[in-house]
């Protein structure tokens, strides 16, 4: 029998946790685009843990030794003291991997590395009532961070209950575990098929001229540390056809509001982003933060009506609005890109809305933002 052909697969793998597409890894190793997706989708685009030795197992070295001895015909017993083995590791070690053509010790090692390779149970797998309360949380949209958090607030006592996002991610992904089933992958926020490594991403914000736009430095303070609810942070997500959905997030709570928008002008826009304002309690009306888009160029008109100061960010800085951002993104699962927005009702916005609220979130300690807000409105 040949000596089997080990292909190395670190070099993409480290490519592929940088973010590099197939195609480039495949020119930068010289293999096929195709070759290299075949070895990352099979894995759900999740790295092998590097894989060790343990002390105790023979080494090609002591195989060669092994192969060189039965040559010289020596006993095994003297194959073992030169080695320092027990005779009978020695005798096992033949016994495993000799062939009709003899005991080789290239194709030793390979079967043994093969045989090494066996699958191994997964907490999730070991653990059924854990493995329910993951299944559960994931049907429901919670992010595998969630879940782990929630697991330590809701079972404080009880360390069979915990795992780690990073276990969740690995169920989801490497599906040759068999603990998780892979359509729960569409419930996570990406819903991507494969793992991808976080990439930094900037959006490029279109700096209209607003007349007497208010700057975000110019915001008090108490706005700046979420000391006091009622501060919001907005913008506009975007489907196609020109389609929008604002969503409002306070600072302080995090607490989530979509509006349907009827039209795309700034008159209409201000309009529903007012009467949605309104509906506010008196103490949660303070400030709104936004983005430098045109459709706030009426903004005078919104705090007159509202009596809700509005600031605007600076050029190019998202980050500004990052819990705001931060929503985007999420929102992004129940209403991807490219899609029509206009076929939502303001129902189902306030469904979408609810179950975000009621998402614990890590940096509120993992209690959720509706809590929270009836926290401060007490």
């Amino acid at each position: 029998m040949p000596r089997p052909v080990v292909i190395s697969r670190d070099e993409i793998w480290r490519r592929w946790k940088l973010g590099e597409a197939f195609s480039e890894i495949g020119r930068a190793i010289g293999a096929a685009k195709q070759s290299v997706h075949n070895v990352v989708v099979a894995r759900g685009g999740v790295a092998p843990a590097r894989r060790r030795r343990r002390p105790g197992s023979l080494r090609l070295s002591e195989r060669e030794e092994i192969s060189r001895g039965l040559a010289a015909g020596k006993t095994l017993r003297q194959i073992a003291g030169e080695l320092g083995r027990a005779p009978s590791t020695i005798s096992r070690e033949i016994g495993r991997n000799k062939s009709q053509r003899g005991y080789r010790a290239h194709r030793a090692e390979y079967w043994a590395h093969r045989r090494a390779r066996r699958p191994k149970p997964c907490l999730l797998e070991r653990t059924p009532q854990l493995r329910q309360v993951v299944i559960e949380k994931l049907q429901r949209n919670w992010s595998p961070r969630q879940i782990s958090g929630y697991l330590i607030e809701q079972f404080p006592n009880d360390p069979s209950m915990r795992v780690s996002p990073e276990t969740i991610y690995r169920s989801l992904y490497i599906q040759a575990r068999g603990v998780l089933k892979k359509d729960l992958i569409k419930h996570l926020r990406t819903g991507r098929r494969i793992r991808r490594a976080k990439a930094a991403s900037a959006r490029l914000i279109s700096p209209h001229g607003i007349l007497d736009a208010v700057r975000i430095s110019q915001r008090p303070a108490e706005v700046e540390d979420r000391a006091v609810p009622g501060h919001w942070e907005g913008d506009l997500l975007v489907g196609s056809k020109r389609t929008k959905i604002a969503t409002l997030v306070e600072r302080k709570t995090r607490y989530v509001m979509l509006v349907k928008m009827p039209a795309d002008d700034s008159k209409s826009i201000v309009d529903a982003l007012a009467r949605a304002v309104q509906k506010l309690p008196t103490e949660l009306r303070r400030s709104l933060t936004w983005d430098r888009g045109w459709e706030m160029h009426e903004h005078k008109r919104f705090t007159v009506a509202t009596d809700v100061q509005v600031y605007f960010c600076d050029p190019h800085s998202p980050w500004q609005r990052g819990s705001n951002e931060n929503t985007n993104g999420l929102l992004r699962q129940y209403f991807p890109k490219g899609t029509d927005l206009s076929r939502h009702s303001q129902p189902y916005l306030d469904k979408v809305a609810r179950e975000l609220n009621e998402r614990p979130r890590e940096t509120l300690g993992f209690r959720t933002p509706a809590v929270k807000l009836a926290e401060v409105l007490q």
